[in-house]
């Protein structure tokens, strides 16, 4: 019987623009991690996460690539290369694990997405001789999964971009269409994590709304090139509305930060730092 296997890192993200008020955000990737290797294993589809997560999302992942590459639910792999002997049955087990916290807003939905697909679809096509999948077909499919999975708002096209691709992203989500990309500068970033989990699928979006206008004009700055202004400025908005403490980014903006605010919808808060503050930003959280 034969086991092959593939393995894949996929980073997280930091928010600069939310985009559930408006449907357009920005991210930039970090560098928590989680890391995914699928193989080939005696039968069916079975996932796991040291993250200790319902495999529900991991599992849809996988059906993407499998639907993809016309495989059936059955796993029939004889119907692509009859000569591979698989023996009684035939499988995939994806497993994970990871630095990246669950339900922080540091992207984890979008990385652990994207992480089984990259990983199932490099298995599939690297063994049986496929056309690879493209960057932006990974994305999707880890971004049907996670909407499918009701993990996401938007589809969180923004952070899947920025975890995929590293760097910074701006994207127009409902049409999932990067506006702009570069790498950022070789910042140093501060996480602070309270004793609170915040998943975005059960995020008041309504609530979120009301911010709107306000969040364009944050979304504005990043069009400009002002990341810095963009991500504090949006990070004070969501923090407010979604009732965490401002103090914690405000704290870090006193303490020298070059920019500080809610991740995503929280509970994470972000700051960028220099050499200069980074320890005086560590003393005030």
């Amino acid at each position: 019987m034969i086991f092959l296997s593939k393995k894949v890192l996929s980073p997280g993200s930091a928010t600069i623009i939310n985009a559930i008020s408006t449907g357009f955000g920005a991210a930039f990737g970090i560098g928590l991690a989680i890391e995914a290797e699928a193989k080939f294993s005696s039968r069916g589809v079975n996932c796991s996460s040291d993250l200790g997560v319902d495999p529900h999302l991991m599992n849809l992942c996988v059906e993407k690539v499998l639907d993809h590459y016309k495989i059936g639910s059955d796993l029939d792999f004889d119907d692509i290369i009859p000569s591979l002997d698989f023996g009684n049955g035939e499988g995939i087990e994806v497993k994970t694990k990871s630095n990246l916290p669950l339900g922080s807003g540091l992207s984890s939905s979008s990385a652990l997405s994207n992480a089984v697909v990259m990983a199932t679809a490099a298995l599939v096509a690297g063994e049986f001789y496929l056309e690879p999948m493209t960057d932006l077909e990974i994305v999707n499919y880890g971004i049907d999964a996670s909407l499918e999975a009701g993990v996401t708002i938007t589809g969180a096209f923004d952070d899947a971009s920025a975890s995929y691709f590293g760097g910074l992203s701006i994207t127009d989500n409902a049409n999932r269409e990067i506006i702009h990309q570069e790498r950022m500068p070789d910042y140093d970033i501060l996480v602070f994590m309270p004793d609170k989990e915040s998943l975005s699928g059960s995020s008041d979006v309504d609530r979120m709304k009301l911010v709107a206008p306000f969040v364009r004009i944050a979304y504005n700055k990043a069009l400009d090139g002002d990341y810095l202004e963009a991500m504090t400025l949006n990070g004070l908005l969501y923090g407010n509305v979604l009732g965490f403490d401002n103090n914690i980014a405000l704290d870090a903006l006193q303490a020298g930060a070059l920019a500080s605010g809610l991740s995503g919808t929280g509970s994470s808060f972000v700051a960028i730092v220099d050499d200069s503050s980074v320890d005086d930003v560590k003393d005030a959280w």
